[in-house]
């Protein structure tokens, strides 16, 4: 049976963090805010934890789930090839609203789907989010919604439509943006965006001006 921790609470948040920590741990899933919308999280070296993630959310493999990291120097280890103006975006927009697509180190034992060599990787603006990732590592975090389903912007969002199927839930309340990141691919010599979202292109251009908007 699902736990629900109020994370205005003092208490409740360290009692919280604390059991999403094991339960990350055990291989289970867990729903936590973040600066964009809620989303469901489980170790992303877990290859088993992950394929729980994508069947709670009714997900194919060819839709793999993005990771979250607590820190920017987390990138080192996790992806290479990674260009200026990828650390420039990094630089403006982390922590927040911008999801980059980069190749990763083919080193990583993990498997997030069918990724193709890239992995879509973002750093949370929400300090709950973050105290967790700082104290269990990279997470595979994808939307807590079922794939399809509305966006969840509150706790009880993720609950009515993942219920059991998770471990732990950690309400930070409503989500500040409610809508998803945006979504750059940093792969090839010029930044391309993908989907736009709470970042806007404007805001983007003005740090990457030869932007291009994907087909």
């Amino acid at each position: 049976m699902s736990r629900r921790y109020d994370c205005a609470d003092a208490a409740d948040r360290e009692t919280g963090l604390r059991e999403a920590a094991s339960a990350i741990r055990r291989g289970e899933l867990v729903v936590l805010p973040t600066d964009t919308l809620y989303g469901i999280g489980a170790d992303a070296f877990s290859p088993e934890a992950v394929s729980h993630l994508l069947d709670a959310k009714g997900r194919g493999r060819n839709m793999p789930s993005p990771v979250l990291v607590g820190s920017p120097t987390t990138l080192h280890g996790l992806v290479t090839d990674f260009s200026e103006q990828a650390w420039e975006l990094v630089d403006a927009f982390w922590p927040g609203g911008l999801t980059l697509v980069a190749k990763h180190q083919p080193s990583l034992r993990w498997d997030l789907g069918d990724t193709r060599g890239t992995v879509a990787v973002r750093m949370p603006l929400h300090p709950v989010a973050l105290e967790l990732l700082n104290e269990v590592g990279p997470m595979a975090v994808s939307s807590a919604n079922k794939t399809g389903g509305p966006n969840p912007s509150t706790c009880d969002d993720a609950f009515n439509q993942l219920g059991d199927s998770v471990a732990v839930y950690l309400d930070g309340g409503n989500a500040d943006f409610g809508k998803p990141s945006s979504i750059v691919d940093v792969t090839g010599k010029v930044p391309v965006l993908l989907r736009a979202g709470a970042i806007s292109a404007e805001q983007l251009r003005e740090v990457v001006p030869d932007l291009e908007a994907g087909s």
